[in-house]
């Protein structure tokens, strides 16, 4: 299986990376930084201690669509804002038989790229780890969890590639509550980047939960509304995650161990992001509730309010690094 990575960032080069290392024929496209970076090569590493080095000769990079022209399959690993502009990039360069696969963050994006491919299949999937840049060039994976890619075509065989390379994965028949739950995860997100800290050590804040409660509780009250059961995807069942997150400092550590198991500084993508100067995504998560919140008639000020935060940070040109205390009033006022 000839692949392709379209948006070789972080989460594009550790899967790449992870595959090539076992052997994948791999392309990866990105930004021309992105290849002095990687010119000599990169490391993949994982939490549990996993290291793999990649040589230059084990994957081509190139700065052009155009090098995805005779892949079978192709990774979109862009952000949600640049959905449509990879999948015009892609339309007249991959072949008919070629398959899209959305690791994108957010819900929308596979619907997405079918409008912008109406001749391709296209795979929406769910990646449930995050990915942060250690040094030049190696590509940390820094908690665990299992891809989930939808049923159809190639997918079971797409599933064990990944697994094969050293990344768990499986198929679902039915990826839209998956996609939802994903998301209630990544609402955490935004408090995570305002925080300005590593993602435990956020956790580990009873202030910040408590931010982070009112983002995932008013989400399901929207959920619910539109009919949407987002699927179990980790060890507790989303509608609890309120009621977990709201528990004090010693309790959380207990009930919550499976969500503490990521590294000591590991941080959001988003707050990668911003620390870069990069577009947040926050349109296409905490964004996302206040569009359905508009469809089915359910107020939401706080994930409203989430996005003028994180928006506002991001045009400011620095994080705000807002206290547990401060994010919570933010939230609250």
């Amino acid at each position: 299986m000839r692949i392709g990575i379209f948006g070789a960032g972080l989460i594009g080069c550790h899967v790449g990376g992870m595959l090539a290392a076992a052997g994948e024929d791999v392309v990866l496209v990105g930004r021309p930084a992105m290849a002095e970076r990687i010119a000599h090569g990169l490391t993949v590493s994982r939490y549990d201690g996993l290291t793999r080095e990649v040589g230059p000769d084990r994957f081509v990079f190139s700065t052009e669509a155009a090098a995805l022209a005779e892949r079978d399959m192709v990774f979109i690993c862009v952000k949600g804002a640049d959905t449509e502009r990879a999948g015009m990039a892609l339309a007249g360069v991959i072949g008919p038989k070629a398959t899209v696969v959305s690791l994108q963050n957010g819900v929308s994006n596979a619907e997405r790229l079918r409008r912008a491919l109406p001749r391709h299949r296209v795979l929406a999937a769910m990646v449930p780890f995050n990915v942060s840049l250690v040094g030049s060039n190696r590509f940390h994976c820094g908690s665990e969890g299992t891809i989930i890619v939808e049923a159809g075509g190639p997918a079971a065989a797409i599933a064990s590639r990944l697994t094969e390379a050293g990344m768990g994965a499986l198929t679902s028949d039915r990826i839209e509550p998956v996609l939802w739950a994903k998301l209630l995860m990544n609402l955490n997100n935004g408090v995570n980047a305002l925080s300005g800290l590593p993602l435990k050590a956020q956790l580990s804040g009873r202030d910040y939960r408590l931010a982070l409660a009112l983002c995932v509780a008013e989400a399901l009250t929207v959920l619910k509304a539109a009919g949407i059961r987002p699927a179990r995807i980790g060890k507790v069942w989303p509608p609890m995650i309120p009621f977990l997150l709201r528990l004090p400092d010693r309790l959380f550590a207990i009930a919550a161990a499976g969500m503490l198991k990521i590294d000591d500084e590991a941080r959001s993508s988003m707050a990668e992001d911003l620390a870069a100067g990069r577009p947040p995504e926050i349109d296409f998560l905490n964004g996302e509730i206040v569009r359905l919140g508009q469809k089915t008639g359910v107020p939401t000020p706080v994930n409203a309010r989430m996005v003028e935060l994180v928006t506002a940070a991001f045009a400011a040109g620095a994080l705000p690094r807002l206290s547990g205390s401060e994010l919570l009033a933010a939230l609250r006022g």
